[in-house]
């Protein structure tokens, strides 16, 4: 079995991946097989993060975003949302502090409308606490969906067109992608979803236009380094066109 320095050490250093996005699917059914509860299972993959950001640290990632909560999962059992929330919190604080440490910075894509308000005032302390450090970004999509956040961008831009302060001629895709919930973070190179299922599930649906896509079989509080440059290997093998012809 290879081994996660192993495959590490092939890697072509001048081929990693600027921004990797991760659709962290899997901790219910971990939690099943495990016979444990559901929020056990979060717990699990809350944990799992850490060790995905060292390896993008390691290996010279700048931008990793991860969807933490999106806005279908309202849909879900009160009790199960409200776990949610508290665990965000706790490990909010306690996440936050560790990449300070680093010199790494905490974004959120998503939006506050909604949550209670613990929440918010814990999301908000990581942002302010790590604000200014420059190593690398953490974006966590909390709220988010996709469908959602271009209709925003959409609503942004027809108020500036209605004010006066836009022409519709002068609007481009760059101009769009500034109406974005991270704007200077509007290109994915790499998706990469656990558990092996097939399914974009509304994430980041400008961003990923061009993006190598990535399925693991393996759930994701299980999802290791090794798991992690693997699918790096698997982004370095492929040709990326953008189109064009090779």
């Amino acid at each position: 079995m290879e081994k996660a320095q192993d495959i590490a050490a092939l890697l072509d250093k001048d081929k990693i991946p600027r921004h990797v996005a991760i659709i962290m699917d899997g901790n219910g059914r971990w939690a099943e097989r495990q016979g444990k509860s559901r929020i056990e299972g979060h717990e699990a993959g809350a944990r799992n993060v850490k060790e995905i950001t060292e390896a993008c640290q390691e290996l010279g990632v700048k931008v990793l975003t991860l969807y933490a909560f999106s806005t279908e999962n309202w849909r879900r059992s009160k009790q199960e949302i409200d776990s949610l929330f508290h665990l965000m919190g706790r490990y909010m604080k306690q996440y936050s502090g560790q990449l300070h440490k680093t010199n790494v910075r905490l974004l959120h894509m998503g939006e506050n409308q909604g949550l209670p308000e613990k929440t918010i005032e814990d999301i908000q302390k990581g942002l302010e606490l790590t604000k200014d450090n420059q190593n690398m970004d953490v974006c966590v999509g909390f709220n988010y969906g996709g469908r959602r956040e271009i209709v925003r961008a959409a609503r942004q831009i027809a108020d500036a067109v209605q004010a006066g302060t836009l022409s519709p001629e002068d609007i481009t895709e760059e101009v769009f992608a500034q109406h974005l919930y991270l704007p200077e973070h509007s290109e994915v190179d790499l998706l990469i979803r656990t558990s092996g299922e097939f399914r974009i599930s509304n994430f980041m649906l400008w961003q990923i236009s061009y993006s190598e896509i990535v399925v693991s079989p393996t759930l994701w509080p299980d999802f290791s380094k090794d798991d992690f440059y693997k699918a790096i290997r698997d982004y370095q093998s492929r040709l990326r066109r953008f189109g064009g012809r090779p």
